[in-house]
């Protein structure tokens, strides 16, 4: 049913879905608008940043006008200044550090009588501008990332990542934290063999070694089972450590034979970029050619019984306590479908009897109930 026009008392005016429309059209339109000014102002604001650093590292201020003249600038900008923030030591200490923690590339490249232009940026003179890259990200994720890498590499990863995936600065400390640099595309695979170069390039990114599991608690001896378990009740944080892309479909998804036998995996997931499957199998001991026959069944079982003619091959997973490289490489010299292996750090093991002698949430809420201590 059409909906009536709404007719706006003191003026000839109607308002109908179309009009409806068109607002909402201005409402999306203004936002963009909106999000592009807020890039150029930052680019603005961060190429100021760039440029100040720059003239601290050439012109060495403290040998001109003494060890405090740093602190003299921060006053004399905020005094000019007064309704603009960023203008304080520790601020102008950090856009020196900035500026001469990239420029150092170039340095090294000239010392050695190279190309003064690399990936990083130009040299223009004695100039080294900013990368137009660094306009989308935000000053303070700038900070961390300079102050918490330990190369131009690293640092330029976590940069790409935030454009990439758009993360907050919460977001960039976890991962930093969890190293996620040394981590990411480190799983043994033959996807180079198995996949098409793109996908399997793509591929290799998206996986870990090794994937960090210290959200969970696990008591001394648990199986796999129990460790499944555990991820299913935190497939959150899980979805998280795995990265962006990932949808968890389920647990021991039935794979069902034209025979009549069914198969169940550990877990299947989505990859949203990939277009495809991603079966994981776990395992608690150290890696065995068995496992990735077994994980190569799946695969196929996955792209014969649940595979849409749109996706892309499955992928498998086998994330494990620990694996020799040799013996993975070997048992994938036979397998017909893209396979990693990846393993896992697991620090809360705790003695099981230490877990049975602590009160549950029922017993201590039955303590508060009656009013007495355990």
């Amino acid at each position: 049913m059409q909906d009536k026009p709404q007719i706006i008392k003191g003026g000839n005016i109607s308002i109908d879905e179309n009009y409806r429309s068109w607002l909402q059209s201005l409402k999306s339109r203004l936002q963009q608008y909106q999000i592009k000014a807020a890039v150029r102002v930052n680019s603005a604001m961060l190429e100021f940043y760039w440029e100040l650093g720059r003239d601290i590292v050439a012109m060495k201020p403290e040998h001109l006008w003494g060890a405090g003249i740093i602190n003299q600038l921060s006053l004399d900008l905020k005094e000019m200044f007064p309704n603009q923030t960023g203008f304080s030591v520790t601020n102008l200490k950090y856009m020196k550090r900035w500026y001469a923690f990239y420029s150092q590339s170039v340095i090294i490249r000239h010392q050695v009588g190279d190309e003064l232009e690399t990936e990083f940026g130009h040299q223009v003179g004695d100039e080294f501008t900013m990368p137009p890259q660094f306009a989308y990200v935000p000053w303070r994720h700038h900070v961390e990332i300079m102050t918490k890498c330990k190369s131009v590499e690293e640092a330029l990863f976590y940069v790409d990542k935030v454009i990439e995936q758009n993360w907050s600065r919460r977001q960039l400390e976890d991962n930093i934290e969890a190293s996620l640099f040394d981590k990411q595309g480190k799983a043994l695979t033959n996807f180079h063999d198995r996949l098409p170069a793109e996908q399997g390039k793509l591929a290799q990114e998206i996986l870990k070694d090794p994937y960090g599991l210290d959200f969970l608690t696990m008591k001394k001896g648990y199986d796999e089972r129990q460790l499944e378990d555990a991820l299913v009740k935190n497939i959150t944080r899980f979805l998280l450590e795995l990265g962006t892309g990932f949808s968890f479909v389920g647990r021991q998804i039935e794979l069902r034979m034209p025979n009549g036998k069914s198969f169940f995996p550990d877990m299947l997931f989505y990859h949203f970029r990939l277009k495809c499957f991603v079966v994981v199998e776990l395992k608690v001991v150290d890696f065995i050619p068995e496992f990735a026959g077994k994980l190569n069944f799946y695969v196929t079982a996955v792209d014969k019984l649940l595979k849409a003619d749109d996706d892309n091959q499955t992928i498998g997973l086998l994330i494990c306590k620990s694996k020799d490289k040799t013996l993975v490489e070997w048992s994938f010299q036979d397998v017909n479908k893209p396979l990693g292996v990846a393993s896992y750090e697991l620090q809360n093991v705790i003695d099981s009897t230490i877990d049975e002698s602590l009160p549950t949430i029922q017993q201590i809420e039955s303590a508060i109930n009656d009013d007495k201590i355990l």
